[in-house]
């Protein structure tokens, strides 16, 4: 799984932000923001890590059981899969 080509991720004023850039901006408008664990997991995602690795670095990152840190990036992943922003 990979981020979809046109979908970056910004600060701005403190604040972590998905805009769309290019052809991705046609389909996509606006900007979504991002809580620290989102933009952890974002990264993870396009550094190329597994769920598991993203799940692994949020255990040691942020000190919560393991099925916590897997239900929410499972969620997340989705989520970002629902809206379009990773591919397979």
């Amino acid at each position: 799984m990979k981020i979809k080509d046109g979908f970056v991720i910004r600060d701005i004023m403190g604040q972590t932000v998905v805009v769309s850039t290019g052809e991705a901006s046609e389909t996509f408008s606006g900007m979504i923001k991002l809580n620290e664990t989102g933009k952890d997991i974002w990264e993870g995602v396009a550094a190329g890590k597994s769920e598991q690795e993203i799940v692994d670095f949020i255990v040691n990152e942020y000190d919560v059981d393991e099925e916590r840190a897997k239900n929410s990036v499972s969620n997340f992943v989705a989520d970002m899969k629902d809206k379009g922003f990773i591919v397979d």
